[in-house]
């Protein structure tokens, strides 16, 4: 039914200029864009806030490319995902794009401000790649084939960054006094 719904107020924007369809569309998607880049970002909500803004533009802008192959939140969570690289890419200077390190603030947050930034921690000893995964698979719900369509890898690559992140995470977790339980 909300895919349903989705589809008939993209059909409005496109159609019609419906503003208030995309409205409609942005008020349902926002928290999660912005909690997937709050994620990416290791905690930067002003950055998050941005992203997420360039986003719902270009997402407004091309809408009318949208083809219904996915649903819509995959095929926007896929303009976040190229958002988010394309920001990397304007930051890079020399490093790799696989071993680009997120903002210092992520390593040097206080310690005492508790395990949401524990866990901002682990997520930026990361490759890009799999913080991506792990984020959409665990912090966003997504399946793993719809994690696929959004970053245009296999689906056994998408598990494999998986099970990588999730080793990543638990050694970094586990050196710093979490034992898993």
């Amino acid at each position: 039914m909300s895919q349903l719904n989705d589809i008939s107020l993209v059909a409005q924007v496109v159609v019609f200029h419906n503003t208030k369809a995309f409205d409609q569309l942005v008020k349902k998607y926002q928290s999660p864009v912005r909690r997937f880049f709050l994620h990416q970002t290791c905690g930067d909500s002003e950055l998050s806030d941005d992203l997420a803004q360039d986003t719902f533009i270009k997402a407004y802008t091309n809408i009318a490319s949208f083809k219904n192959l996915s649903s819509f939140s995959t095929w926007l969570y896929r303009i976040a995902y190229n958002v988010f690289y394309d920001y990397i890419r304007s930051r890079k200077e020399t490093d790799d794009l696989d071993t680009y390190q997120v903002d210092t603030q992520c390593s040097t947050l206080q310690q005492d401000i508790g395990q949401h930034m524990d866990i901002y921690r682990a997520l930026a000893t990361l490759k890009e790649m799999e913080r991506t995964c792990i984020t959409l698979f665990y912090m966003e719900d997504q399946s793993i084939e719809k994690i696929a369509g959004i970053t245009e890898c296999p689906v056994g690559t998408v598990k494999s960054h998986l099970s990588r992140a999730k080793e990543k995470m638990a050694a970094y977790l586990k050196q710093n006094g979490y034992d898993g339980k």
